[in-house]
């Protein structure tokens, strides 16, 4: 009796991701976004509490450009006539019919399946001043 042929699993190796060059860090303060062309794609860098997000400037929903609507907190509420603040400039609203998007996962607000894209970014520095430095958006 033979034995079944091994069948050899090779990995795939992850495509390389390209970098891009958006913006210096003193461009993009904190509370505050950019709408950056990276690779053929518009795209929204994000400042929150000084970490860089990137969103992909469409909404899932029809198309709108996503990062040019308003950036806000999300609202909770514990109950009928109550309701509060959380996570203040980290949620965008569609410009076109106010779907909310959390701006550090792309996740839409009240069913995360629904998602933009989301990137990787980084500050490189080239220098011992953080204003020197600038956000590099991975795709």
């Amino acid at each position: 009796m033979t034995q079944p042929a091994q069948m050899k699993q090779t990995a795939a190796a992850a495509p390389e991701k390209h970098k891009y060059a958006v913006a210096k860090v003193s461009e993009i303060a904190p509370g505050s976004h950019k709408l950056v062309e990276a690779g053929g794609r518009s795209i929204g860098v994000y400042n929150v509490g000084g970490q860089f997000y990137a969103l992909r400037n469409i909404c899932p929903h029809q198309g709108a450009e996503l990062c040019k609507g308003l950036t806000k907190p999300l609202v909770v509420s514990s109950g009928p006539g109550h309701f509060a603040y959380e996570r203040e400039g980290e949620i965008v609203r569609c410009p076109w019919h106010q779907w909310e998007f959390d701006i550090k996962t792309g996740c839409m607000i009240v069913d995360p399946a629904t998602r933009t894209m989301s990137y990787e970014v980084t500050v490189e520095m080239f220098g011992v001043s953080v204003e020197e430095g600038s956000v590099i958006v991975r795709m």
